[in-house]
């Protein structure tokens, strides 16, 4: 993965590097704070690889450090902040937005596939 990763600069544009089932792995480089959102059929997979993670819930947050895992559950909304930089590993279902239900902006429709 550290390979992959090495291959892009971009913040905030998660790249698919496998398939998995009816699944994506992807990996993303973090920078800062994204935007509060929510996933309406899927739950989230996030597996840090480098830096530090802020996962931000409406009622209480997670840290994360290179080596810890979370899983977003499906309908929660979230907003994950790299503090201040994190590269990290994502399991989503095919076709999952990274903006999930907020659109805008940072929506990635079609990852690139590396």
């Amino acid at each position: 993965m550290k390979e992959k990763l090495a291959t892009f600069d971009q913040r905030w544009t998660p790249k698919i590097v496998a398939d998995l089932n009816d699944h994506e792995v992807k990996v993303v480089k973090l920078e800062g704070a994204f935007e509060w959102h929510s996933h309406d059929n899927t739950d989230e997979m996030f597996f840090i690889v480098a830096g530090t993670l802020r996962m931000k819930f409406r009622d209480h947050e997670a840290v994360l450090q290179a080596g810890d895992m979370i899983v977003v559950p499906k309908d929660v909304e979230h907003l994950p902040v790299a503090a201040p930089f994190a590269e990290v590993i994502i399991i989503e279902r095919r076709a999952t937005l990274n903006t999930g239900n907020a659109g805008g902006k940072r929506t990635v429709s079609n990852p690139e596939r590396i």
